[in-house]
């Protein structure tokens, strides 16, 4: 895979990053170097060499970048993919360099990316990316540590901007602004999934169209992947995210759901992400199931679009979490139909796998490069995935607690169970709730810069960063869709 270059603009890391030592962080920058070259000379690879970056490009055309998938992520035929110009100014370095192959184009912060007509391409140059069109990575107090590039080289960033006038303000609570997402991406996601949901998959009847429009799943997605080098890598996320949400609506919630039964459901949706491989005589039958209804049609058309732009190690890391999140309806559902108030460490087990931890596993697939299986796998790197979808998950429970307490019958959130097990009054109780969360997002942060420092390797910095950023924007979304949210008055 190529370097996947500098990360996205905003992160969660700023505070975690302070609480790091100068001398485990220069350590860990002294080293970036050596890890890569240690991991090649470990796979028997060779080490990368080049030239060193020259101080500036000279003035030009724009540079053509294809719009398909990252290099070394598979994907369907090339032909006819819509192209994206992207000018590289003269001027003096300030950003990574970048290898771009001739007739390939330039990814600036997503790499090398796959194009052209098929033809052997010629020995790479190095450009550097203009700082006006790279994504930058943690910015703000505490975040030197976390840059591996000199800061003096890196150019005078915007102030973090405040939350828009009309945002739902939680009193306490512990979260980061986000820029504004693209309205351009926004408006162009929005129009494509629609037309997804009603003319690929026949997703919803026409009664349910104003929720499917307040859920704004355009501005979410935008938010949460601002790297996604574009709109096809975008759908990928937006795709899954709609199939999931059609899950939980139909099966589990308030859209014909039900706890009796669940398991059977969920085992056979979840084989339209996994598979069956049966006999000749049984085969058909399956595959036609997968059309029976709404849930199940979303899970294989999204699933679909997935695996073209993933590489296997993705989409069985998807297929796993996927898992996990099934077993986590499972948990509830279980809970729901024995009248069962689990102890708040039994909630927050359950919300470990009952979360939003498929949505950001993928960050890689829709920033067009990989996080290799090996470093994804590492028991650092699975902790800041829990930890991110935890805080991500309890940020829902305190957002929808007045949206499910006028639903019918009982929701279970943490609010309600702090209250419940706890002998805390309502306020009392989504008051602890908002500290709960506090303390998981701080306990993301830390184990971030931690492994940041640990295993400075670029794609595991990116990731890292890029996972940040989705925890941002599942909240900036929760904060702004004042369509489905309302806050409890207890200030």
């Amino acid at each position: 895979m190529p370097d996947p270059g500098p990360s996205p603009l905003q992160s969660s890391l700023p505070g975690a990053a302070a609480s790091f030592t100068a001398r485990v962080l220069a350590d860990a920058a002294a080293h970036v170097h050596a890890v890569p070259q240690g991991l090649a000379e470990a796979r028997g690879l060779p080490a990368e060499t080049g030239p060193e970056a020259p101080t500036g490009a000279p003035a030009g055309p724009p540079t053509v970048l294809p719009s398909g998938p990252a290099a070394g992520i598979s994907s369907g035929a090339s032909a006819g993919i819509p192209t994206v110009p992207v000018r590289v100014p003269a001027g003096p370095s300030r950003g990574l360099p970048v290898d771009v192959p001739a007739g390939a184009g330039a990814g600036g912060a997503v790499g090398v990316l796959a194009g052209g007509s098929g033809a052997a391409p010629a020995a790479p140059r190095r450009i550097a990316p203009d700082p006006g069109w790279v994504l930058r990575g943690p910015q703000g107090l505490g975040t030197a540590g976390l840059s591996l590039a000199p800061r003096a080289d890196a150019p005078a960033l915007p102030a973090e901007p405040p939350a828009s006038a009309d945002a739902l303000i939680i009193p306490g609570l512990y979260w980061h602004p986000v820029p504004e997402p693209d309205p351009v991406r926004v408006e162009e996601v929005g129009l494509r999934i629609k037309s997804w949901a009603l003319d690929e998959v026949q997703l919803y009847p026409e009664d349910w169209e104003g929720d499917f429009d307040g859920f704004h799943v355009g501005r979410y997605m935008v938010a949460c992947h601002p790297d996604a080098p574009t709109i096809d890598h975008l759908m990928v996320a937006t795709r899954l995210m709609v199939a999931e949400n059609a899950v939980d609506d139909c099966y589990c919630e308030d859209l014909g759901g039900s706890p009796v039964g669940l398991g059977g459901r969920l085992l056979l949706a979840h084989t339209a992400l996994d598979p069956l491989y049966s006999t000749a005589e049984y085969q058909p039958a399956w595959a036609e199931s997968l059309h029976a209804d709404a849930p199940r049609r979303a899970y294989r058309s999204a699933m679909e679009y997935f695996v073209r732009q993933a590489t296997p190690s993705q989409a069985d890391r998807f297929r796993h979490d996927m898992a996990r999140l099934h077993l986590g309806y499972l948990a509830e559902a279980a809970w729901d139909e024995t009248n069962h108030v689990p102890e708040v460490w039994e909630y927050l087990a359950m919300r470990q796998f009952n979360n939003f931890r498929p949505c950001p596993t993928i960050t890689d697939t829709v920033g067009g490069y990989e996080l290799p299986a090996d470093l994804h796998a590492q028991p650092g790197m699975q902790r800041v995935l829990a930890l991110a979808g935890n805080a991500s998950t309890i940020v829902n429970d305190l957002y929808s607690y007045t949206k499910e307490l006028a639903s019918p019958g009982r929701h279970m959130n943490l609010p309600v169970v702090l209250a419940d097990r706890e002998s805390l009054s309502e306020k009392d109780a989504y008051l602890k709730a908002v500290e709960v969360h506090n303390d998981l997002m701080r306990d993301f942060e830390a184990a971030s810069a931690e492994l940041a420092a640990a295993c400075p390797v670029p794609s595991v910095l990116r990731f890292l960063r890029g996972v940040a950023v989705w925890v941002d924007g599942n909240h900036y979304w929760h904060q702004t869709n004042t369509y489905r949210y309302s806050l409890p008055d207890f200030w």
